[in-house]
């Protein structure tokens, strides 16, 4: 009886520190903030209640609007953009060929590099006359070069298969030798066409000098309902970048552990690459696909440090976000803390992404028949 006590009693006590830190750390902290939210409080004084005051200013606050827009988009966009990415990245890297490890070591190093640094860097290459600009610049005066490239690449791909298969041999449009040939023939070929002077770089193109983060400007322009902004646009793509290899890793791990009685026997059926992929690899990761989504709906509806990061060098309105909104109403610059409102748009995101979060359950759910 006393060793089945010890068994029933053990996993609480395992559980005890994470516990602890729930209910201090965030159930505590929650029901005080839900009780800030009802309340007007700037750390010096009493709170005094207010009862929905907070609520209703924070629907008349425009800057509020631009939070939750630029969260919204940012949550939808860089969500998809990384768990495409993620996939994609898995894919290639779960191929068996030499130096694997070390291109994935490689495609993770962005997520185990320090969030700050990768931001200056970030901002050093969106300045004005920084690499993004140059590039873009090298791509507006050799767009011949780059076609004649691409070009090259695919007669030469082309001819290549179209080969293969006259000579009844079995080969996919996209085999990797043949690519790798490609790549090294069209690149050889168009070197040799510019060192002739065949073909030449586009004179008297202005060189590309866009502001990335001091700027109003969107995309589409003049559409300020779904239009972006372009610093929010450059943060996602830095989110995307740095958050993309860890989800890679799940989305691994999860390939690695699909039967290969699977494949062998989508292979006898005779099932193209494609259809493999999709009608076998794509429904054994969807558990995981889940769980990378709702992980990334999370990270980014709560996204902070980067805008914290970039600060003054992009205006507010077009980077702000609501858990950044939550930091300026309680810790302003220059005026008494917001607590009150500053609680009110904590609690608001928080039920917001709770609700997001069981939409996209039960969406999966219901089309993939999940088990949740």
């Amino acid at each position: 009886m006393r060793r089945s006590l010890k068994e029933k009693t053990a996993p609480y006590v395992l559980l005890s520190p994470y516990l602890f830190m729930l209910i201090v750390f965030f159930g505590y902290a929650f029901i005080r903030c839900f009780y800030f939210s009802f309340t007007e409080y700037d750390l010096f004084s009493p709170p005094r209640w207010v009862g929905f005051k907070n609520y209703l200013n924070l629907v008349k606050d425009f800057q509020f609007g631009l939070a939750l827009k630029n969260s919204l988009q940012f949550a939808v966009i860089v969500t998809s953009l990384q768990t495409i990415l993620a996939l994609l990245l898995a894919v290639i890297l779960n191929q068996k060929i030499k130096g694997i490890r070390f291109f994935r070591a490689v495609y993770y190093m962005p997520s185990i590099t320090s969030s700050a640094v990768v931001t200056l860097i970030f901002m050093w290459l969106f300045q004005k006359k920084g690499l993004i600009n140059y590039l873009l610049t090298l791509a507006k005066t050799g767009y011949r070069i780059i076609a004649v490239f691409f070009g090259l690449f695919v007669l030469c791909q082309a001819f290549l298969v179209i080969g293969e298969k006259i000579k009844k041999r079995p080969v996919s449009l996209f085999e990797p030798s043949f690519l790798f040939l490609s790549v090294v023939v069209s690149f050889m070929a168009t070197f040799i066409l510019v060192k002739t002077g065949i073909v030449t770089m586009a004179e008297g193109i202005p060189p590309v000098e866009t502001v990335w983060l001091n700027t109003k400007k969107m995309w589409p322009q003049n559409n300020r309902i779904f239009g972006i902004s372009y610093p929010l646009g450059s943060i996602m793509l830095l989110n995307t970048w740095t958050t993309a290899p860890t989800f890679m890793l799940l989305y691994l791990a999860g390939l690695q552990d699909i039967p290969k009685e699977l494949y062998e026997a989508a292979a006898v059926d005779g099932a193209t690459k494609f259809k493999t992929f999709w009608y076998v690899v794509r429904p054994q990761l969807s558990n995981i696909t889940f769980l990378v989504v709702t992980m990334g709906l999370i990270s980014t509806l709560q996204m902070f440090d980067q805008v914290a990061i970039i600060g003054d060098q992009a205006p507010l309105d077009s980077v702000i976000t609501l858990a950044y909104y939550v930091y300026i109403n309680a810790f302003p610059s220059s005026v008494s803390p917001k607590i009150g409102m500053a609680s009110a748009a904590a609690v608001f995101l928080g039920f917001l992404t709770l609700l997001i979060v069981l939409i996209q359950k039960k969406v999966v759910r219901e089309g993939e028949g999940v088990e949740l």
